[in-house]
């Protein structure tokens, strides 16, 4: 057996009818909970955007909001969504935008949970799954593996989804760009920022981030304008294959809800426990802040950047149907030698050229280098975050060590098959979305107290909202309490909290 079948199934192990369910249940299950909160309050999510500055151990909350964001939007809103249409039909996208909206309330409580646990650690904030399993649920042995597996993931495996889809796509706009050329190029770069550490990395994301979605966004309305006798027919589509109803798509409806949550989570990452990594290093004067802004993220990067994609694949019709038994339901696009096109940037390349003769090409592939590079830079964050949880005394030296081989990791997989590289990337996502999924639940009881004393305060017009963990009942947020005892060292604190 060789390594894309073993690869393949454990894959299959990994995602399956289980874990889809546990993802939408969580969702359903924290919006009701919530009482809707990514409806009710969305006014909230956009005013917390530009609140709150940077200090010496965190970032601003936009920067936290750029940097999570940056993680989310990636190849997964252009090659991702090409996928999950090319293997479940114009309905993955419906199931896109349903795990985006119901992924809003998981997103909230784990980003909160990460601000309530997060720890000070070489100077810096860090957060996330790890932190919050050991700390909230008192399991070190289940927060280990969770790193282990961020690590594995986001050290990696997902670095080659990103570095190759920039490969083929630079390949696709110019041909005489070899792949180790634009792996090189991505992975130096990529050092120059990471080796700067979360500060330079937050800068960096802030810069890039609203300038690559907004850009994207724009060229998808125009395609939307050119096209617009054909959107009723299209969102009409979208709908009737969604719920079987569409009599060339109804057979594949199973694949078109398990490859729209899958390619959803993959791209948003809500539930999947990297955005909270972010959250964690924000500053804020309370969890529930972070946790607004993170659920806003989760609607820009699908609602948005992901929609944007669909529609320009559907309007312009440059998209394949696998039927699921080694055929095709839609063959509309096809290379030199009349095969199916594979699922990636050359849809979005085709389909902006329909319009625009020559510039899709040129087009995605700049766009996806933003999208795929910012999310890089989060990845090595990320690995950071957790490689500090690991190694806390020996951060200094491990974190170096760890960025090195994410560069590495970028530059192999920026020449290796896409196949390979989206099957083990899956892996990845698949089993932190496990583990993480099952720990925002077990501790829902202290993300829901932390909605509740925001909106306390709101409602009683406190002016500089604050938090106090020990009034809620909340144990073992170190960092919040030694703050609440000595205000006046907030955001110039210079111990570590790694400790009880």
């Amino acid at each position: 057996m060789n390594l894309e079948a073993i690869v393949d199934k454990i894959n299959g192990y990994v995602w399956n009818i289980p874990l889809v369910v546990l993802c939408l249940g969580a969702g359903v299950y924290f919006s009701i909970r919530t009482r809707f909160l990514q409806v009710r309050l969305i006014k909230d999510m956009v005013g917390q955007l530009f609140r709150g500055k940077s200090s010496k151990q965190g970032v601003s909350s936009f920067q936290g909001f750029a940097m999570a964001l940056g993680g989310r939007v990636g190849t997964g809103n252009i090659a991702g969504v090409a996928t999950a249409i090319g293997v479940g039909g114009p309905g993955a996208l419906f199931w896109m935008w349903m795990i985006a909206f119901l992924g809003a309330g998981s997103a909230y409580i784990e980003s909160a949970l990460a601000q309530v646990w997060k720890e000070e650690i070489g100077g810096v904030y860090r957060g996330g799954p790890a932190y919050y399993i050991e700390k909230g649920l008192g399991q070190k042995w289940y927060a280990v593996i969770f790193a282990l597996i961020t690590i594995l993931s986001c050290g990696i495996l997902l670095p080659g989804i990103q570095a190759n889809s920039i490969a083929v796509a630079f390949q696709g706009a110019f041909p005489k760009v070899a792949p180790w050329m634009s792996g090189l190029f991505v992975t130096l770069l990529l050092g120059l920022i990471i080796f700067g550490g979360v500060k330079r990395i937050g800068r960096t994301a802030e810069l890039m981030v609203p300038f690559m979605a907004v850009g994207y966004v724009i060229m998808a309305l125009v395609v939307v304008i050119i096209d617009f006798r054909r959107v009723p027919g299209m969102l009409a589509l979208i709908f009737t294959s969604a719920v079987g109803k569409d009599a060339m798509f109804g057979g594949i409806l199973g694949s078109a809800i398990l490859w729209g949550v899958k390619r959803g989570i993959f791209s948003n990452e809500a539930g999947q426990g990297t955005g909270p990594q972010a959250a964690a290093a924000a500053e804020v004067p309370h969890p529930a802040k972070q946790g607004l802004v993170q659920a806003f993220s989760v609607y820009v990067d699908t609602l948005f950047v992901c929609t944007a994609t669909g529609f320009m694949l559907l309007l312009t019709g440059m998209y394949n149907v696998a039927d699921g038994k080694g055929g095709f339901l839609v063959r509309n696009l096809l290379d030199t030698a009349g095969k199916p096109v594979e699922a990636g940037p050359l849809w979005t390349q085709a389909g902006i050229d329909t319009l625009f003769k020559g510039l899709g090409s040129y087009f995605v592939a700049v766009a996806l280098f933003f999208f795929a590079f910012t999310t890089l830079m989060a990845y090595a964050f990320y690995t950071e975050s957790n490689v500090a949880y690991l190694f806390k005394k020996k951060s200094n030296i491990m974190i170096p060590a760890a960025r090195i081989f994410l560069l590495a990791m970028t530059f192999f997989g920026a020449v290796r098959t896409a196949k390979l590289a989206w099957a083990m990337g899956d892996i990845g996502v698949g089993l932190m979305a496990w583990l993480n999924v099952i720990a925002i639940l077990l501790l829902s009881k202290v993300g829901l107290a932390t909605l509740k004393d925001y909106e306390r305060q709101k409602r009683e017009g406190v002016k500089e909202l604050s938090f106090d963990p020990g009034s809620l009942g909340i144990r073992r947020a170190v960092l919040w309490t030694y703050i609440r005892k000595h205000p006046e060292l907030d955001g110039i604190v210079g111990k570590d909290f790694g400790g009880e």
